[in-house]
């Protein structure tokens, strides 16, 4: 992974990393200066979760802050996950001020597309990003299940009636939208790949409100 990329978006891991190489693809933000879509373990990280990505974070944010070094922009999008299984939404909302706030970025008013953060000096905005919509508790699954496209609905709806019927699953309950995805996946004409080609196979509703919110947002913070 290339450690002088200008424009960096930081996600929690590989999945998530193919995912939005794809989103970028979709929306023409692929072309130059090129989005380097890297996971905590893309620089050096032993682990690739939400707190590795914190962990990162201010080292990222000095090089935002060092007109010397050749990173521009920056975004970060991470799970917001469920209280009783992590942070939940407003644990990591909360923790992300706590690091930023030391770099003198302080998170803009309006929400409607992302969060933004913005520096006393006038740097480039600093993004957030936090799954499913900035304001739910969830992950990356959730903000898919609603973007499911409408001629796929029937199939996916099928998925979750079948994770639904599961005598007895292996899974944690908070983890059925991730079955729900996985199935629904599993059936497609390629089989066993991962949650990327819902946007490389056209299988998600990118007119849908919340792509839209996340498409500008990616914007707002890269272009």
């Amino acid at each position: 992974m290339a450690n002088n990329a200008t424009h960096v978006l930081l996600v929690e891991g590989y999945a998530d990393r193919d995912f939005f190489t794809q989103v970028c693809k979709v929306i023409n933000l692929n072309k130059s200066p090129k989005i380097q879509v890297a996971t905590p373990q893309d620089y050096q990280s032993p682990r690739n979760t939400k707190e590795d990505v914190f962990k990162l974070l201010p080292s990222f944010l000095k090089k935002v802050e060092d007109s010397d070094n050749e990173l521009e922009r920056l975004a970060i999008v991470v799970d917001a996950d469920r209280k009783q299984h992590g942070y939940g939404y407003a644990n990591t909302i909360q923790r992300v001020k706590s690091i930023v706030e030391q770099h003198d970025f302080a998170l803009a008013e309006n929400k409607k597309n992302g969060l933004v953060f913005k520096h006393s000096d006038g740097l480039a905005d600093f993004g957030v990003w936090i799954m499913p919509d900035n304001a739910n508790e969830g992950v990356i699954e959730d903000f898919i299940k609603q973007c499911v496209k409408a001629d796929e609905r029937n199939l996916f709806n099928h998925a979750v009636h079948v994770v639904n019927e599961i005598p007895s699953p292996k899974f944690k309950l908070h983890h059925s939208t991730k079955a729900e995805i996985a199935t629904w996946l599993a059936w497609q004409a390629l089989p066993g790949r991962g949650f990327y080609c819902a946007v490389e196979d056209s299988l998600l509703d990118i007119d849908h409100s919340l792509f839209q919110e996340l498409e500008n947002w990616l914007k707002q913070i890269f272009i």
